[in-house]
């Protein structure tokens, strides 16, 4: 029993720890059922199996939060072995609780704290752990979520705190100094390289995305710095290369603070493990059986697409055989004896599939599809260019009015810009300064601008698509460009339907590189380690965040071992290739916080207009703007919720700006985490409840439904490669040439020829179907792990139920909506309503539900 501080004085206190053993969480041991071991080592190093021994291997230390010791710290307790298993009602799958008994006397009064320690050689996972009956008190809850190594692992105890939420100025004395301690401790000093069980958070820039070592091919520039600035990402310490003092060596075990990786049973543990597969596994097997013509370099026609659906891809009897069995692979892809992959019928083609080809549902995916928040009013005609006149010339559009008119239903183009009846989704300025070495290789593309009408039914229609491709003689004689329009029989009806097929591959690479990977998972990544490395745990701020971070710094890791890297899978299979990252650093440039906040969004892009009468305080341009409406709901619930907690803690604007924890995240997010853009005007600077409201509601909203919209949409609409093609491989065929003229013979076949072809098609489909499903154990905007025990303050806690409640509430207006046969947007030629903002799903390919983080 315990002594000392306890006394020995017959009260007892009894606690549960809810934890899970490593070998369930495991990815190693999931993949490799022989794995499936836990050994318990004493602290003699005997091995031992049972409950028994593995509960005397961790000890527990209560810490007062009211009696303080000789140096003004919380008391603390002696050690207590736990002592045996115990069944719990709420026990999730593979948890296991074990129970602890204290004694207890007056001159410790409430625990605030406690340090545990484990004896074993193997990690575990502690969930929670609940101390009751406390005399004057009751129950005490502490949510722990993390690893817990050997304590000898570690340069100081393992300490968590109880649920409650405390101001920095409001900590109980008792507690101060820990609170101080552990995030001295989390912020590490910065140096050498970082062990599997470091929890410690600090910043590097990207300087792992090349293999200079390898091969000079595969040497990427930095990012992050004056020349290409980026966000920063988790700092690892790993050695340099060889060839490239400043980039880091590319390593099997990529450090992660230990609580960022994947530390639950979740499909989406498979689901990662998936995403290396396709690299390590399924890569080669595809490679060789191209390379030994077992497969067709190329489709033929539309019906050989479609054929992915209902026959997938079939390999001759033996040849898989020869590699080993493709882990998690089979999980996820129907793949039995000669049948080597089968992708499921992605939902844009699966009422009709030639749906696709209408102007229509090419419009409507501006505003409703994967991709919806670029389209832009048009201001001015003819669309000019801000590119430097000297280096490349003069890029004013050569669309005219006689290209426009005739489609405008009477009006003048003047009076169509007035009345904002016209759009245009540019994908020119950005493109232009790489456009000839990018075409330099197998791809050939160009730079697009396309031209759409509101027409009065609500819906978009393009008129004109210019296509500008660089000067031969040089960037600085401008770009010679081609303008086409709509055009529904013969040959000509291919080359429409091409033009609109390069304007698709820009905008899936613009997608993939900018709007899902830099917009949502890089810029989150600051966020994430700023919070950790100076917010408390228990700082009400950081209750707020931390649900949105969960997994984020994970799947980005992955990102840039297997995806972002060069020669990754985006290179492989997006037309930006070599130059994908470095031209997200570009545009990185003109990024802004005050701009991913949706109604300041809607309002740049001039598809909305500030009205302080309407329902969320704008009103948008296309009234029937899926994306933007429902996004708007969601937005104001955010924001509401926001208010609440926030008000509930800071009663002033002066208590905010006095709180040097919260004052110290905001200085280092904006000089550290996003540091290249540091000297922006437009950062809020944190001096009042409204700043902090404003960065709270954006960051959880591009967290949550911003990467919900942009991301498991992907295969719903790009599974279907000739909806979503991701390279352009020949130029547009030139009237009374031989490509023309095979167009007009065969135009699917050389329509196929033209896009994204087959090897890399099957490896796209492969990733999108990963990346576009939701893990099993995914929580959902409106819902917390841990359930109400995250804090012990009601008032957030009633505030919280209410938001759930709203979102509930959103959910069933916006199936009414899609219910609403004249909202035509919102479903469209492909007859697939607009669900990707519905706040709940199910686990799987749904194409809806918005998690609270960025997981996958």
């Amino acid at each position: 029993m315990l002594g000392g501080i306890f006394g020995n004085k017959g009260q007892k206190i009894k606690g549960n720890l809810v934890l899970m053993r490593k070998n369930v969480l495991d990815i190693n041991s999931i993949t490799n059922p022989a794995n499936v071991v836990d050994t318990v080592f004493d602290i003699f190093g005997s091995a031992i199996d049972t409950v028994t021994a593995f509960a005397a291997s961790i000890s527990v230390q209560l810490i007062s939060s009211t009696k303080t010791d000789a140096l003004g710290k919380g008391k603390v307790g002696s050690a207590t072995k736990l002592r045996g298993q115990i069944s719990l009602p709420t026990l999730g799958a593979s948890e296991e609780a074990y129970d602890v008994s204290f004694d207890w006397d007056a001159d410790f009064e409430i625990p605030g704290a406690f340090y545990i320690k484990n004896f074993m050689q193997n990690e575990f996972y502690l969930k929670s752990f609940t101390l009751e009956d406390i005399p004057n008190y009751g129950t005490i809850h502490f949510i722990c979520n993390s690893w817990v190594y050997n304590s000898k692992k570690y340069k100081s105890d393992r300490i968590f705190f109880a649920n409650n939420t405390y101001l920095p100025s409001e900590t109980p004395a008792p507690l101060l100094k820990y609170r101080e301690a552990e995030l001295k401790n989390v912020r590490g000093d910065g140096t050498g390289k970082r062990e599997e069980w470091e929890r410690i958070y600090d910043y590097d820039v990207y300087n792992d995305l090349g293999n200079p070592d390898k091969a000079a091919a595969l040497a990427r520039p930095v990012l992050g710095g004056s020349t290409l600035p980026y966000p920063r990402r988790g700092r690892t310490g790993r050695a340099k290369t060889k060839k490239d003092p400043n980039s880091e060596k590319p390593d099997d075990f990529v450090y992660l603070p230990r609580d960022e990786a994947f530390g639950h049973l979740k499909s989406s543990d498979f689901l990662a493990y998936a995403l290396k597969s396709v690299s390590q596994d399924v890569l080669p097997v595809l490679t060789d059986a191209f390379d030994g013509s077992l497969l067709s370099l190329e489709f033929d026609n539309f019906a050989e697409v479609h054929k992915l659906y209902d026959g997938g891809v079939t390999l001759p009897t033996g040849f898989l055989s020869k590699y080993a069995p493709i882990p998690i692979v089979k999980e996820i892809f129907r793949s039995d004896g000669e049948q080597f992959l089968k992708y499921p019928p992605p939902k844009v083609m699966q009422v009709d599939k030639s749906a696709w080809m209408t102007d229509e549902e090419f419009a409507r995916e501006t505003i409703a599809g994967v991709n919806p928040n670029v389209i832009k009013i048009l201001k001015e005609f003819p669309p000019r260019s801000t590119l430097d006149t000297q280096a490349y010339g003069d890029h004013t559009s050569i669309i005219t009015k006689e290209h426009l008119e005739p489609k405008l239903g009477g009006l003048t183009v003047e009076q169509a810009i007035e009345n904002k009846k016209l759009f245009i989704l540019d994908h020119h300025d950005y493109l232009i300064p790489y456009l000839r070495r990018i075409n330099s290789s197998t791809t050939k593309t160009y730079a697009t601008r396309t031209i759409f009408f509101l027409k009065d039914d609500g819906t978009l229609a393009p008129l004109a698509i210019e296509l500008s491709k660089p000067h031969s003689q040089g960037d600085e004689h401008g770009p010679v460009s081609e303008v086409y329009v709509p055009a529904y029989e013969g040959v000509e009806a291919y080359i429409w339907l091409l033009a609109k097929a390069y304007v698709v591959v820009n905008d899936s690479c613009y997608h993939q590189i900018v709007s899902h990977w830099l917009n949502t998972h890089a810029v989150v990544e600051p966020f994430v380690i700023a919070t950790n490395r100076q917010l408390s745990v228990v700082h009400p701020v950081y209750k707020l965040l931390f649900p949105h971070y969960r997994d984020t710094m994970n799947i980005n890791s992955l990102a840039r071992k297997s995806l972002v890297n060069a020669d990754g899978i985006i290179e492989k299979t997006f037309l930006w290739s070599r130059y994908s990252m470095e031209m997200s650093s570009v545009i990185y440039k003109d990024w802004s916080l005050v701009d991913q906040a949706l109604p300041n969004d809607l309002i740049k892009r001039g598809v909305a207009v500030a009205d302080p009468s309407a329902p969320h305080g704008v009103k948008l341009v296309i009234e029937d703007y899926p994306y933007a409406s429902d996004g708007l709901e969601i937005w104001d619930a955010i924001k509401s919720w926001v208010e609440e907690y926030v008000a509930f803690y800071y009663k002033s604007d002066e208590a905010l700006q006095k709180d040097p924890e919260l004052q110290a995240w905001w200085k280092e997010l904006v000089q550290v985490g996003h540091g290249d853009l540091k000297d922006k005007p437009w950062w809020p600077k944190m001096q009042s409840r409204g700043d902090l409201v404003a960065v709270s509601t954006t960051l959880i909203w591009i967290a949550s439904a911003l990467h919900a919209a942009v991301n498991f949409g992907q295969y719903p609409y790009g599974g279907l490669i000739l909806n979503r093609p991701t390279i352009s491989r020949r130029f547009m065929p030139v009237e009374g040439s031989a490509e023309y003229a095979a167009l007009a013979k065969n135009p699917e076949k050389e329509f196929l020829r033209t896009i994204t072809g087959k090897k890399e098609t099957l490896i796209d489909l492969t990733v999108i179907e990963i990346l576009s499903r939701h893990a099993s154990d995914e929580i959902y905007l409106g819902e917390r792990d841990g359930g109400d025990h995250w804090t012990s303050d009601a008032g957030p806690l009633e505030a919280f139920k209410r938001f759930g409640k709203k979102l509930a509430e959103i959910e069933e207006k916006l199936v009414k909506k899609n219910n609403d046969e004249t909202l035509r947007n919102r479903t469209g030629p492909a007859k697939m309503p607009y669900t990707l903002l519905y706040p709940s799903s199910e686990e799987g390919l749904t194409f809806r539900g918005i998690p609270n983080s960025i997981s996958i």
